[in-house]
C-alpha cells in the first residue's frame, strides 16, 4: 500500500492531529495500524470519522492509512473528519461545495481547552469569597 499513490490531508481538533492517506480501494479504514472498529468503539465516532466520504457518495473507493496523536477519542474523530475531507479535495476539487455545505468539514474547529490562570483554582473557577 505504500508505494501506491495518494491523496493526503491533515486534520487537526483540540489537541489531536490526524495525518491522513487515501488511495483507491475497497474502504477498509486502518488507524495507527488497528482497525477503525478497534479504535472507535462507539458508532457516533465511527460515523463521524466516515462523513466526509458518505457525504461525497466515495464511501467504498477509498482506503484509508491515518496516523493520529495527541488529545483523546473525540478530539481523534474530529481531526480524521477533517482530515479525510481535505484529503478528498486533494483527490477531486470538485467535492469542496458539497464539504463545505451544512456542517463545514474543512473549517478547523479552534476551541481549545482554556489554560489556568494563577490565583484561580481552574480556568475561570476561583477561590470562595468571604466578605468578612
Amino acid at each position: 500500500m505504500a508505494d501506491q499513490q495518494y491523496f493526503y490531508g491533515t486534520g487537526r481538533r483540540k489537541t489531536a492531529v490526524a495525518r491522513v492517506r487515501l488511495y483507491p480501494g475497497n474502504g477498509a479504514v486502518v488507524i495507527n495500524g488497528r482497525p477503525i472498529e478497534e479504535v472507535f468503539s462507539r458508532d457516533i465516532h465511527r460515523a463521524e470519522v466516515l462523513s466526509p466520504l458518505r457525504r461525497t457518495g466515495r464511501e467504498g473507493r477509498f482506503s484509508a492509512q491515518i496516523k493520529c496523536e495527541g488529545g483523546g477519542i473525540s478530539g481523534w474523530a474530529g481531526a480524521i473528519q477533517m482530515g479525510i475531507a481535505r484529503a478528498l479535495v486533494a483527490s477531486d476539487p470538485l467535492v469542496k461545495p458539497s464539504l463545505k455545505r451544512g456542517e463545514n468539514l474543512l473549517t478547523r474547529d479552534s476551541r481549545m481547552k482554556e489554560r489556568k490562570k494563577a490565583g484561580l483554582k481552574r480556568a475561570r473557577k476561583a477561590p470562595q469569597f468571604t466578605k468578612r
